[in-house]
Order: structure tokens, then C-alpha cells, then sequence
């Protein structure tokens, strides 16, 4: 009798090619769908419910904030829930229902209570994507694959964030609400196609193992879908003792008495932090700078997220072949000059065009600051956390725990989504922009002296 990988569409269902691109696809539709409707808040605020224009900031910066509180406050219950299961799917599917019912709330919400409800469920979403996300990528590659497939899909999903605004500001000046809802339905349903029709590594290599006793030789061959071997046990991570009951609630807390951690997890925080800074300031600065329109400065960011999506994947490879040590170090050297640069355009050095030209060179040179560290700290964070499971088997349970250090890395880096524009516009409106990059650069800098004294190993 065939076994399940040869029933018919199971094998492609179960590639590594299949599923990496059915998660791509998942976050890609999460932040597309966040970003299409963020240059819609504020004319929504005023056309559906009639608020007034200077009541309009305060109310658009508490839907956005509610979004990123939620992904914050669930990342880590995302990643405890998730790892209780033998399979990730039903967690992801509970995801797809978070977004989809906050997608209806804010298409149909006519009320500011509804549309706060709506961007905490699609908060919630988020979380659950993400967390559950990267631990399927886990799943699929192992650690030495991870910092090449995560830069290669952070490269996809970035292009979400780089044509959702204008796509959006444009469907709603053309047609209002209708043809915004119709492009998410689809969207969404597309991302359940896929989400249904993926067979996850682990379940059929769990399902291989049952029958490797009546197929000893067929279960011995290599395979696409056969995970990495684990990593040798090192007795410096042995976990010695009665480790209390919290520990035994949530085991990957244990792992977070290593400083190299707490590093790794601080360099997320920050790299989301420079992230929304610049989603927060680079639209006014332009706008004051050079008079530009919410759409030209929407393709101001082309200058950032190009770079970004080019060199995820070979940052990501790098980190992989050199260690994250490497990558992380060199990259946040980069960005802080990169960050500090922003000092000159506000001083109008240069006439014109010529001080555009300036502008979008320095765009440039932080998203390849960026695209450098994209993988290197969620790497590092996995590859410490699959150590702790190789030298204590069974500790962090059957399913390993993998989807809760990616809770903790979501947790990290939508709390510097949220802090970084905030911090990033009290510094612009209080001192200028021309000191907002200096005090960005400060904090990378620093970041790359933590990075080469605590993450990785230079191989």
C-alpha cells in the first residue's frame, strides 16, 4: 500500500519549494493588507464617520497603535498555543480567521469602537502569521537553511509593503471602500487555497516514521522533506535541577538566561524600530523638503525597499555560511553613517533636485543596511534555541520549541514597530530631522558592538 508521500499531489503539497512559498504568500498578504489600508485611515475617519480634520491624527495614530499592541501582547501565546500542537496548520488557519474577520469589521465598521476592534484582530493575525509562520520555515529547512530562506522571503513580503500604500490610496480615491474589500477577499482567499492544500514537513515525516518499521529501507533514504540532523549535545547547555514551575509552563524561558539571546532578540527590536521610524517621518520630511504629495512620497520609499528586497536573500545566505556575527556586525556598521547621513538633506546644502538626488542615494544605503540584517538576529535566536533542545530532549516538549522563541522575535520587533515612530517623530517634531538620523545612528552603532561582542560565531 502506498505510503502518503506517494499518494497523488501529496509529494508537491509537501516540498520545501511548496510550503516556503505558501508562507511567503501568508506574510506577504499580512503586511500588504496592513499597508493597503494605512493611507486610508485618516480620509476614512472623515468620509465615513464625520470626523473632523484635526481630530483626525490622534484617532488614525490609535488605529495604528492597536494594531501593533495586539501583535505585541499575542505574539507569545501565538508561539506557547502553537507548540502545543503536532501540526502548525490549525494555529495558522486561526489566523487566517483573525484577519478575515478583521478585514469584514473594517470594511462594514461605522463606529471608532469597530474599526479599533477590527485593527486589534488583524493585530492578533499578524502575531499568529508571523510566530507560526517562521516556525514552519524552521520546520522545513532546519538551522542551516534559515537565514537564506528567511532573507529570500522577506525579500517577497517587503513588496508588499513597497506597492500596498499607492495601490490603496488610489483604489479608494477611484472607488471608495468596494474595490479595497474586493482586492483583500481575494487575496485572502488565494491564501486559503494554500493554506489548505500544504502538507507540513513534520507531519509527513511523522507519518514515515510510523511506518519506518515496515519499510526500514525506504525510510532510511534522504529526502527533500527529511529535516537537518540535530545538533551534537553540548553539556553547556544542559538544564541541570528542578527548574520551577513557569519554566515547565513555558521551557523556552529557560534559554533566556543566555546574554546572546537577549541580544539577538534587542537587534529585532531595533531593527523594527529604524523600520517604523522611517514609515512614520519619511512621508512628513518629504513632504516639508520637497512639497511632495502622500503619493510621491510613497515612491520615495522604492529608494529603501529595493536595496532591501535584493540583498535579503544574500545577507541571509551570508549568515548562514559565515555566521551571524559576521552579518550582524558589519550591517549595523553600515547603517549607522547610513542613519547619520539624514543630517545633511534638512540643511538644504544642496539646491533642488540636487537634494532630492541626496535623499533617495541615503534611502538607498539603508535599505541595503537593512536588507544585511534582515535574518542574522532570528537566526542567531534559533540556532541558541535548537542547541537547548538537542542537549535536553524532550524539555521543550514533543513539538519542540521553536514556535515560541519566533513569538518572542515577533514580540520584539513589533514593540520597535511601535517605539520607533513615535521616537523617531518626537525627535523630528522637537529637534529636527537632521537630528532624528544622528540619534537612529547612535543606537546602530551600538547595536553593532553588542553584535560582535554576544550573537554567533564567526565560522
Amino acid at each position: 500500500m502506498p505510503g502518503p508521500e506517494n499518494i497523488a499531489g501529496v509529494r508537491w503539497r509537501s516540498k520545501s519549494s511548496f510550503i516556503l512559498s505558501t508562507v511567503a504568500f501568508c506574510l506577504f498578504t499580512d503586511l500588504f493588507l496592513y499597508a493597503l489600508v494605512v493611507p486610508i485611515l485618516p480620509f476614512l475617519l472623515q468620509d465615513r464617520l464625520g470626523l473632523p480634520a484635526e481630530d483626525v491624527q490622534p484617532y488614525t495614530s490609535g488605529l495604528l497603535a492597536a494594531y501593533s499592541g495586539a501583535s505585541v501582547l499575542f505574539s507569545i501565546p501565538s508561539g506557547w498555543i502553537a507548540d502545543r500542537f503536532s501540526s502548525h496548520k490549525p494555529t495558522f488557519l486561526a489566523g487566517w480567521v483573525f484577519l478575515v474577520a478583521g478585514i469584514a469589521l473594517f470594511v462594514i465598521g461605522q463606529s471608532f469602537t469597530i474599526l479599533l476592534l477590527a485593527r486589534i484582530l488583524q493585530g492578533m493575525a499578524a502575531a499568529v502569521v508571523w510566530t507560526v509562520g517562521l516556525a514552519i520555515i524552521q520546520d522545513s529547512v532546519g538551522s542551516g537553511k534559515l537565514g537564506q530562506a528567511i532573507g529570500a522571503i522577506f525579500s517577497v513580503v517587503t513588496t508588499g509593503e513597497l506597492i500596498a500604500p499607492a495601490l490603496g490610496g488610489l483604489l479608494y480615491d477611484a472607488t471608495g471602500m468596494d474595490t479595497v474589500f474586493w482586492l483583500s477577499a481575494a487575496t485572502l482567499g488565494i491564501e486559503l487555497i494554500l493554506l489548505l492544500l500544504v502538507v507540513e514537513s513534520k507531519t509527513l515525516v511523522a507519518e514515515q516514521t510510523c511506518r519506518a518499521q515496515d519499510h526500514d529501507a525506504e525510510s532510511s533514504q534522504a529526502n527533500e522533506q527529511t529535516r537537518l540532523l540535530p545538533a551534537i549535545p553540548d553539556d553547556k547547555y544542559k538544564i541541570e535541577g528542578d527548574v520551577g514551575s513557569i519554566f515547565r509552563a513555558l521551557p523556552i524561558l529557560y534559554c533566556f538566561r543566555e546574554t546572546r539571546l537577549l541580544v539577538a532578540l534587542g537587534l529585532t527590536a531595533v531593527q523594527g524600530s529604524i523600520l517604523g521610524a522611517f514609515d512614520a517621518t519619511i512621508p512628513t520630511e518629504a513632504a516639508a523638503l520637497f512639497h511632495f504629495s502622500s503619493f510621491k512620497a510613497g515612491l520615495l520609499f522604492t529608494a529603501l525597499i529595493l536595496p532591501y528586497i535584493g540583498l535579503g536573500p544574500v545577507a541571509g545566505m551570508a549568515a548562514d555560511k559565515y555566521g551571524t556575527k559576521l552579518v550582524a556586525t558589519y550591517g549595523y556598521a553600515l547603517m549607522t553613517p547610513s542613519l547619520a547621513l539624514f543630517s545633511i538633506p534638512s540643511r538644504s546644502f544642496l539646491p533642488g533636485v540636487g537634494n532630492l538626488v541626496l535623499f533617495c542615494v541615503i534611502l538607498m544605503f539603508n535599505g541595503v543596511s537593512l536588507g544585511i540584517v534582515s535574518s542574522p538576529s532570528f537566526v542567531d535566536a534559533s540556532d541558541l534555541t535548537s542547541k537547548y533542545e538537542a542537549a535536553n530532549p524532550g524539555f521543550f516538549g514533543d513539538n519542540g520549541p521553536y514556535a515560541q522563541i519566533f513569538g518572542f522575535n515577533s514580540l520584539c520587533f513589533f514593540l520597535g514597530l511601535t517605539l520607533g515612530p513615535l521616537a523617531g517623530g518626537a525627535i523630528r517634531d522637537a529637534y529636527g530631522y537632521e537630528y532624528m538620523g544622528p540619534a537612529f545612528a547612535l543606537m546602530s552603532g551600538i547595536s553593532a558592538v553588542l553584535a560582535h561582542a554576544y550573537i554567533g560565531q564567526t565560522l
